[in-house]
């Protein structure tokens, strides 16, 4: 968990990280979630569900490692001092979030309120959309978890 490899980050880090970052991005998931359920009452859902535009290629890419240049903010920075307890506890709090969410958005009112995401030109992302990019975010860092692992295992099993 604390090898660090000559370049980038150590297992623990990694983990760090995709907490600190879905930290931040659950903070405005949330909210947007609430006013998607507010605006059932004044948007028309019907439209929305046929207009949907989804940029599949785009967040499909924040799960590649290298797809483009991501510049990320200092405040999702690993500090490599954070309790491995506390970081397993709070990525599976983090996915019931997203999982409550989906529960609460069932019929797509998550489409009913979006929000910018600078990330690869993303522009305007939907409830939906932010939680995928979530879901590729992780993805991405799963491979970088392989890369770390692999010179380690006695085998070629990968990660789940």
């Amino acid at each position: 968990m604390h090898f660090q490899p000559a370049q980038g980050w150590s297992i623990a880090q990694v983990l760090e990280h995709i907490g600190l970052t879905n930290h931040f991005l659950l903070i405005l998931i949330d909210k947007a979630a609430e006013k998607a359920r507010k605006n059932v009452n004044q948007l028309n859902l019907q439209v929305e569900l046929q207009n949907i535009k989804f940029d599949l290629a785009g967040l499909e890419q924040v799960g590649t490692h290298g797809a483009f240049a991501w510049i990320r903010p200092e405040h999702m920075e690993p500090s490599g001092q954070a309790d491995l307890a506390t970081v397993r506890r709070t990525l599976h709090s983090q996915l019931q979030r997203c999982l409550t969410h989906l529960d609460q958005l069932p019929g797509g009112e998550g489409l009913l309120y979006t929000t910018t995401m600078t990330v690869n030109g993303l522009g305007r992302l939907n409830v939906y959309e932010y939680l995928y990019f979530l879901a590729m975010h992780a993805r991405r860092h799963l491979f970088q978890l392989e890369t770390i692992l692999k010179p380690h295992q006695s085998n070629t099993t990968s990660l789940p």
